[in-house]
This record gives structure tokens, C-alpha cells and sequence, in this order.
């Protein structure tokens, strides 16, 4: 059984590394499509337009229309074929981050990814997650290759809604204990082999990274200042995270996290926050994790404001019947949950979701 590990070709991270963007693009190509939205373009869009002129780069300006579908990632392929593009560079969010990735295969050119919210994983990965009109995720693709450039603006992701970096907590959280119980198994990574000796140790260095910086990069955060350990807690958010899952492995949290938007209640909240409530729900279902490291985890979460009850995301009440639905999708045809070392039910998955809320509410209160 063959190993395999993939990775960006470059990483950047650092205070006001996004004057230096022209530079590093240079090396990659002459005409860079730049996909962002109007919000993310107010923000960096001077700064980076103005190191992409200044290297001698003609800069192609798209404006992203809010939605990780097939349709968008093909119009954006589109315009960059029309008008010549050598590089795909996506700034924002993953959503904007994943369309470019998928337009930069199909047009067969260079991929680089700019971060502006240290939310999710996506940066580094040489994935892209499909979702609906609707908001409903539909699947993903893993392309040939990761991003040949990734920078990340500390100073940037530190002036962001501090809601956005603790959800990027929630999603890094998971990194190692959906790659444990891939290991266990020897699941197929996303790569297309097992894990090696190096994606795991990463996947368990962004645990041990949260664990004793997150609390104090989030008040950090809060006042736009970067520390050191927000320096640290945004490299676990997005390169050992992205590194860890991809080369490691995925299970209950994320399918539990892909399945919540499909109740209305749930769409308004970012994958991350969604991944937090999974990973509780999927500690409720492992049957060798100790109960003081559960406890640990929770912990964490509350203390950082990520979701670990019904009520925070806005199912509180919810019935057994209707959680029956994620059950099913859990236990289905593909599911990422086949990666745990024991057969996963429907009713598995319920009775997880149903004790993860129980222990929040016990762990938030004892919190005071």
C-alpha cells in the first residue's frame, strides 16, 4: 500500500507579506486573473494590484459572485481564457479560494491563493468543495495539483471578524482526530494513499498548536494585534490543517458538518463552526478516547466561542426523527465515516449528536 503526501509548491506567511504578491507571481506567470469579491477588493485591492503592477504584471480583475457552483467555477475559466490569464489567484474566502482553484485546472495554468480570512483549510489543498445555489454542499473535487502559491497576511487575517478565525479553529480542531481514525483503518487520504509518518505528526501538531495558543491568539485577534501566537494559530488554521487533512484524513466531523446545512437553521453559520459541533459529536461516538481528554476538547471549544450544544446551531429542541436524516447521509454510500475502525450507523450517528449536545450543555454550565 503506497503512502503519499501532497503539499503547495511555496507557503508565505507574515505581517504585510501581500506588498511582496507581484514579486512572487512574477516567477509563475505574466497575467494574473485576481478572482475576489467587491468587500475583499476593498480591503487588499490597492496593496495588491499595486505589487502586481509595480513587478510588471498585468493584472485580470474578476469579480466573484458569491458561490462555489460548477456554473461559477466555468465562467470564471471563461474570462480567464478569453482574456489570456497564466495564473488563477484567488482572494478571500475559501469559497473564492476553491472557484479559482477549479479554474486554474481547467484552464491548465498556475494556482496561487490568498487567504484573507484564516477560516478554513482550503488554501493549501488541492481541493475545491461544490455547493448549490442554495448553499447546499453537493461534493468536491481533488485536482492533480495544489496551489503553487499560498500568502498569507497575518496582518489581514488579524483585522478580520474574530468569528471567522475561531471557526478556522473549529475546522483545524479536527485535522488530527478525523486523521487518527483514518490511520487506524488505513483509509485512502484525499491524496490517493495512506498517511505518512509526516502528515500525521503535522495533523497532530495543529492539535497541540490550538490547544495551548488558541484561547490567547483569539483575545489577541480581538484587538487586531498580531502576536506570536497568532502567528502560530493561523499556520494551524490553514498549512498544518490544509497539510494534515489532505495527507491525513477526514471522518465524522466533516460528514456531520457537510449534512448540517441541510436544515435551514444551519446555513447561516461557517463550515468551521459546523466542523467544532462535529468534532464533539464524533468524540461522543469514539469508543477509546479517554474522558478527561473529551472534556479537554470541549472545553476548548467553549472557551474560544465555537458551537458544542443543539442551541448553538439553532437546533435546540431538535427531534430524533429529524436528526435521522444526517444519520442517513453518515451511514450512506461514501460516506467519510467508513474511516473509523468500526462500523457507523444511522442511529450511531443520532445518538452521537444527541450526547454531544448533553456534554456541551454539562460542560457550559460547569464553565459558569
Amino acid at each position: 500500500m503506497k503512502a503519499v503526501l501532497i503539499a503547495p509548491r511555496k507557503y508565505v506567511q507574515g505581517r504585510g507579506v501581500l506588498k511582496e504578491i507581484g514579486a512572487y507571481l512574477a516567477v509563475l506567470g505574466k497575467r494574473p486573473m485576481v478572482l475576489w469579491d467587491e468587500a475583499v477588493k476593498r480591503i487588499v485591492g490597492p496593496t495588491v494590484l499595486e505589487s502586481i503592477r509595480s513587478a510588471g504584471l498585468e493584472p485580470i480583475d474578476v469579480a466573484f459572485q458569491g458561490e462555489s457552483t460548477r456554473a461559477e467555477a466555468a465562467r470564471v475559466a471563461k474570462i480567464g481564457r478569453e482574456h489570456g490569464a497564466d495564473i488563477a489567484v484567488g482572494v478571500g474566502g475559501g469559497k473564492t479560494l476553491d472557484t479559482a482553484k477549479a479554474a486554474a485546472v481547467e484552464n491548465k495554468i498556475a494556482m496561487a491563493t490568498v487567504p484573507t480570512i484564516a477560516s478554513n483549510d482550503s488554501p493549501t489543498s488541492a481541493a475545491s468543495v461544490w455547493y448549490d445555489e442554495q448553499g447546499n454542499c453537493i461534493g468536491w473535487d481533488c485536482w492533480p495539483f495544489n496551489p503553487d502559491l499560498v500568502m498569507v497576511d497575518t496582518q489581514v487575517i488579524a483585522d478580520a471578524p474574530v468569528r471567522a478565525f475561531v471557526a478556522g479553529m473549529g475546522d483545524a480542531l479536527a485535522t488530527w482526530l478525523e486523521a487518527e481514525a483514518a490511520f487506524k483503518t488505513r483509509a485512502l487520504n484525499l491524496a490517493g494513499g495512506v498517511p505518512t509518518l509526516a502528515a500525521m505528526t503535522l495533523a497532530r501538531l495543529c492539535f497541540d498548536t490550538l490547544m495551548e495558543h488558541g484561547v490567547e491568539a483569539k483575545r489577541a485577534v480581538e484587538l487586531h494585534a498580531v502576536t506570536p501566537a497568532v502567528e502560530k494559530v493561523v499556520e494551524a488554521n490553514v498549512l498544518l490543517s490544509g497539510l494534515g487533512f489532505e495527507s491525513g484524513g477526514l471522518a465524522t466531523a466533516h460528514m456531520i458538518a457537510n449534512a448540517l446545512p441541510s436544515f435551514p437553521e444551519c446555513k447561516q453559520f461557517m463550515h468551521g463552526e459546523k466542523v467544532g459541533f462535529g468534532v464533539i459529536s464524533q468524540l461522543c461516538l469514539d469508543d477509546e478516547k479517554a474522558t478527561e481528554e473529551i472534556y479537554r476538547i470541549v472545553d476548548f471549544e467553549i472557551a474560544v466561542g465555537l458551537p458544542v450544544t443543539f442551541a448553538d446551531v439553532n437546533l435546540e429542541g431538535v427531534s430524533r426523527q429529524r436528526l435521522k436524516a444526517i444519520g442517513d447521509i453518515c451511514a450512506g454510500e461514501g460516506s467519510l465515516c467508513k474511516n473509523h475502525p468500526f462500523k457507523v450507523t444511522s442511529e450511531d450517528i443520532v445518538d452521537a449528536m444527541i450526547a454531544a449536545d448533553a456534554l456541551g450543555r454539562q460542560r457550559k454550565q460547569r464553565a459558569g
